[in-house]
């Protein structure tokens, strides 16, 4: 027996998936904590809600816009530097951020720091492309969803204890710290590939190498032309705005729909909030490990990504109007949790398709789709208000659920086993 067949293959690759999902956690604290370190900054800075509007609207749009710029050089350059880049970019911005003393520089380094930010996704997406096994990545995908979940959970706590003892600019401080902190351990350790890193063993890289080819860790050229002519692509792109949808609802509107529909004060309205957005953490979890499972069982990819996320989408498609429906709270909010534990089963294998058929383009594929998406939500969510006032909040999630019977359509038309481009 040769000595290579006898090793045991390392696992580099699930610390990497650890940093990875660190960064996930790392971007929403930082995404999160606007939202609560803003109205602070107001009360200093003596600016209208309008105002406050725009100024969060500045970071939002930077996000949008700036998916797919980052995801092409993850792909073209390798996410190790780029990766890092964006974050040293996001984090100087974020301390730049902290000395504005108008509503102007406010504003301007929330967008610059929104630019910087909008990469970390398909840029920690294409880290992945090279070293997770296919039978991991919707797991992967579930685990780094489930951090940035946990993360944004976790950040309202932590900032107003901080706003309130050093007031809204030291956060910025101390989350651009942890930035630098992650920055520092992942050039360290992250390479661009398997062959690369020296704490692979020969197990391990053949391993990888049998799993997922010789693709390069690095493209001369991306293949855009195949990329935006992929009817394949604007399914996956299309389903994931319904997604965005869906998921922007519960991120903004859902408390002031507890007060303003179910009586709720604001304390209780937040409570509720985090009960059911806690059951999409263990959805993000468990649509990872099923899926894989499936894989693992059957070998079909597509079959594997489907089934999953089909069968999650249906289920918040049919728990949203019960939930609305239903006159006790209680069962309201039950309701609400597994609509939301459903709509979270989708995502890993989303983003798993993104790596399935991406490859060596998987940072370019997973930006255009998370571009589409952050754009559709930022669009919806701008109407909300109106279209509430107009026909009610029935009508409001009616129409979210709509959008959930849509994705189910849509999933059973993508095909995770073809690749968009060849190497």
């Amino acid at each position: 027996m040769s000595s290579v067949a006898s090793q045991s293959p390392t696992r580099v690759r699930h610390i990497i998936l650890g940093l990875v999902v660190l960064v996930y956690m790392i971007t929403y604290i930082d995404r999160t904590f606007i939202s609560t370190a803003i109205p602070a900054a107001q009360k200093e800075l003596l600016f209208s809600d309008a105002v406050m509007g725009s100024i969060l609207a500045a970071h939002q749009l930077a996000y949008g816009l700036f998916q797919i710029p980052s995801g092409w050089l993850a792909d073209r350059f390798g996410p190790r530097w780029v990766l890092s880049s964006l974050v040293l970019w996001w984090c100087g911005f974020m301390v730049i951020t902290s000395f504005a003393g108008s509503v102007l520089a406010l504003q301007a380094g929330l967008f610059l720091f929104g630019a910087g930010e909008a990469g970390a996704f398909p840029v920690a997406n294409r880290a992945l492309s090279r070293w997770l096994l296919p039978s991991e990545r919707a797991f992967a995908q579930g685990a780094t969803h489930a951090g940035s979940r946990l993360g944004g959970a976790l950040t309202p706590i932590f900032v107003v204890a901080v706003i309130k003892i050093e007031g809204w600019r030291a956060p910025f401080w101390m989350l651009a710290l942890l930035g630098l902190f992650w920055v520092a351990i992942w050039l360290w350790y992250y390479r661009d590939s398997p062959a690369e890193h020296p704490g692979v063993n020969q197990a391990e890289r053949e391993r990888i190498q049998a799993a997922i080819g010789n693709a390069p860790s690095r493209s001369r050229t991306i293949p855009w032309g195949k990329i935006l002519g992929s009817g394949n692509m604007w399914t996956l792109a299309i389903m994931y705005a319904c997604y965005s949808v869906i998921l922007i609802i519960f991120l903004t509107w859902f408390p002031k729909y507890l007060i303003s529909a179910r009586g709720a004060d604001l304390k209780l309205a937040g409570q509720l909030t985090s009960i059911t957005l806690a059951a999409g953490m263990v959805g993000d979890i468990m649509g990872g490990v099923i899926s894989d499972y499936l894989l693992h069982r059957t070998g079909r990819v597509t079959f594997s990504r489907r089934v999953v996320a089909i069968a999650g989408f249906l289920i918040t498609a049919i728990f949203i109007p019960v939930a609305v429906l239903s006159q006790d709270m209680t069962l309201s909010i039950v309701c609400f949790g597994i609509a939301v534990f459903g709509l979270e089963l989708t995502v890993s294998n989303s983003w798993a398709v993104t790596l399935d058929i991406g490859g060596p383009y998987a940072g370019s594929c997973s930006a255009v789709m998370n571009s589409f998406g952050n754009l559709a939500a930022a669009l919806f969510t701008s109407r909300v208000g109106a279209f509430e006032s107009a026909y009610g909040w029935n009508a409001v999630f009616f129409t979210v659920a709509a959008a959930g019977l849509l994705a189910a359509i849509l999933f059973s038309r993508i095909n995770a086993h073809e690749p968009l481009a060849v190497a």
